[in-house]
């Protein structure tokens, strides 16, 4: 099966495994796949993420999600913006700050994808992926 939107499956299979209160889920690789999984790790969103390779030739991403003390998820939205049929583009002054600084941007830049927060350090804008908060 072919999926059309490979970001927006990875942002879908996250918020399942967060409503099935599973530990972790897997998914297929890719490299965009694996800078987001940084970012939201460096952000503190996800527990840890690590590259299965299933063969030479095969490789998957296993997320770890992770729960506050009460058993919630940290991530309470995580919507994919940008999409095939209607790409968005930000400027650098635009690249929006989700719940006041409290949740971030992923943007993908000319100097590859990064948080909202690192967007405006380096001055660049680019395709909004998504919002998490």
């Amino acid at each position: 099966m072919t999926i059309m939107d490979p970001i927006s499956d990875m942002f879908t299979r996250i918020r399942n495994a967060i409503i099935a209160k599973l530990d972790a889920t897997v998914m297929p690789h890719s490299a965009m796949k694996v800078e987001i999984a940084k970012i939201l790790k460096s952000e503190g969103f996800i527990t840890d993420y690590k590259i299965i390779e299933e063969s030479s030739f095969k490789k998957s991403i296993e997320i770890k999600v992770k729960y506050t003390t009460e058993g919630n998820s940290v991530i309470s939205v995580l919507k994919k913006v940008s999409k095939p049929s209607k790409r968005i583009y930000v400027a650098k002054k635009e690249v929006p700050k989700p719940l006041n600084g409290f949740g971030i941007s992923i943007v993908s830049t000319s100097k590859g994808v990064l948080s909202g927060r690192e967007a405006r350090l380096n001055n660049v804008g680019g395709e909004l992926i998504g919002i998490v908060y």
